[in-house]
């Protein structure tokens, strides 16, 4: 139960880090770099924008303990198509293969922080 619990753990700081912290922290900092990322892929500003809050909103309801099952199931997938659709984007619009295996590996990071945060969630319920 240890080994699941910090797994799930250090998988969801980074998914935190990452997906809504970064993007925080440049629309408040540095909001001229936040369109950096979906222009060159042909989005309009406001998309990134819409990202941003998106991130946010779904990484509070993956961190928060007492969030409603169902909404934390949501927040997930939520992220996992916003990766899904940053990993399409990048096979067809820069081909770079650095764009194209970050979505990948965060994708994985998160795919482990929802295996485990259910592996500990079961086990909390056994109990």
């Amino acid at each position: 139960m240890k080994k699941n619990k910090i797994i799930f753990w250090i998988a969801t700081i980074i998914i935190v880090l990452w997906e809504g912290v970064m993007p925080l922290g440049t629309l408040i900092a540095a909001p001229a770099y936040l369109t950096v990322g979906t222009k060159p892929l042909g989005y309009p500003d406001y998309f990134a924008y819409a990202l941003v809050i998106c991130k946010i909103l779904g990484v509070i309801a993956i961190a928060f303990p007492k969030t409603p099952a169902r909404l934390r199931e949501w927040a997930y997938a939520g992220l996992f198509f916003n990766l899904i659709f940053a990993f399409i984007s990048h096979i067809c619009v820069d081909k770079n293969i650095a764009y194209i295996l970050m979505p990948v590996v965060v994708g994985a990071i998160l795919a482990a922080s929802y295996i485990y945060g259910r592996k500990m969630r079961s086990q909390n319920k056994a109990n």
